[in-house]
């Protein structure tokens, strides 16, 4: 399957069923988030959440006393988001190329949201942006799914059977192109009626060394990774790998 780049509105449709099984996946690396990115901004910071999805996070961030702006490309996951974290500010913006007129002490990037980003030139993009958005020292963590990852846990089929909704998802990775996607097929009872969507969520793998020369290329110069086994002790992080980085500039 080739590389292809796309709207973040083309995961309008995965918003409910997202939003019901997978949206409080992130809530589990807390311990990760704070102990690498949150106890080293100021209380009550500005924090954006780049990537919100539909907004759990969003929320349990709000809740500890900062000042979080979620940013969304999908129209749809951002209703969700509103609605999990109504005192929150959100901005309906692409990740590649946004802007905010405020800057911020940290940047998160959860549930490797920027492994959506199909090409490196729009992966740098990306980056670019995060760093124009900080204040000088400012922090951005993010993480992305290894190739033992996809490997090892994206691959294969995972099956919903609910009484009022079903989704079928069939994944697998293409190692030379380093491209992964999943076929996914939902059923959704509404009104009483049966609607079918049909839609494919498409993943790519970066190396570390590719992410290190992004980062570096977009005007960052100090980067951390860390990874289960190596430096990490909690559960579920198997797979991926968490980056941190600081804006060292001048403004």
């Amino acid at each position: 399957m080739p590389q292809k780049s796309k709207s973040f509105n083309d995961y309008d449709d995965f918003a409910w069923t997202y939003h019901r099984h997978w949206g409080e996946i992130s809530l589990e690396w807390l311990p990760i988030y704070e102990h690498l990115l949150l106890r080293r901004l100021p209380s009550g910071g500005r924090l954006l959440d780049l990537c919100c999805g539909t907004g759990q996070l969003t929320r349990r961030l709000s809740a500890q006393g900062f000042q979080v702006t979620g940013l969304e490309g999908s129209d749809k996951m951002l209703r969700f988001a509103r609605r999990n974290a109504p005192q929150t500010s959100f901005t309906h913006q692409d990740a590649r190329n946004f802007k905010l007129p405020a800057r911020f002490h940290g940047i998160l990037s959860a549930f490797d949201s920027l492994n959506h980003i199909m090409t490196l030139t729009e992966l740098v993009s990306t980056f670019r942006c995060a760093f124009d958005a900080l204040l000088k020292g400012g922090l951005f963590m993010f993480d992305l799914n290894t190739e033992e990852g996809y490997l090892h846990q994206w691959c294969g089929n995972t099956d919903i059977v609910e009484d009022d909704h079903a989704c079928v998802m069939r994944s697998d990775y293409e190692s030379e192109h380093k491209f992964a996607w999943a076929n996914v097929t939902i059923f959704r009872q509404v009104a009483g009626c049966w609607r079918r969507s049909d839609f494919v969520l498409t993943q790519k793998y970066y190396s570390p060394e590719e992410v290190h020369s992004a980062l570096r290329e977009a005007g960052f110069d100090k980067i951390e990774s860390y990874k289960q086994g190596r430096n990490l002790d909690v559960i579920g992080a198997e797979g991926r790998i968490f980056y941190i980085t600081r804006k060292s500039g001048n403004t």
